[in-house]
């Protein structure tokens, strides 16, 4: 198992973002959500995985395993109506990497940055670009697995 230390924003404003930037479409669905574990399906380019999260807040349980497109296409029709689509961007920063998530369909016009951290003491010492807005990380409603089922949050 995995542990992650992850803080995710709304994003005010967004950046020059160069035309050369590492980015990916990803499909996700779920399986299956509850309050503390999901599990969901993910397609990012022409890599399927499974992933299992557990716990809540700051720091949680990430389990991870590739699966076969064919394997994908079997479990994706099990997700209709849980589904998130967004074009991630890679941005380095400060020597961190922030995962700055374009949403398209249902979710259209949110913009969320995630970072994710070495540690709790590099995460509580994380000063956010300028163009970051309101910190969510501990707002439900703006994990993913929420998202695809209720959409945008209202402001």
């Amino acid at each position: 198992m995995a542990r992650e230390i992850e803080r995710k924003f709304l994003v005010k404003k967004l950046p020059a973002i160069p035309e050369n930037i590492d980015n990916h479409v990803i499909q996700q669905g779920y399986i299956f959500i509850s309050e503390k574990m999901e599990i969901r399906i993910r397609k990012i380019g022409g890599i399927y995985f499974q992933t299992i999260k557990t716990g809540e807040g700051l720091s949680r349980g990430e389990y991870e395993i590739e699966l076969s497109s064919d394997q994908f296409d079997l479990l994706w029709p099990l997700t209709e109506g849980k589904r998130v689509e967004k074009t991630r961007f890679k941005i380095e920063y400060a020597n961190l990497l922030i995962e700055l998530d374009i949403y398209s369909g249902n979710l259209e016009g949110l913009y969320t940055a995630e970072v994710e951290f070495p540690s709790e003491m590099k995460s509580k010492n994380f000063t956010p670009p300028e163009w970051f807005g309101d910190e969510i990380t501990l707002d439900s409603r703006y994990k993913n697995k929420n998202l695809a089922l209720l959409r945008i949050p209202p402001s």
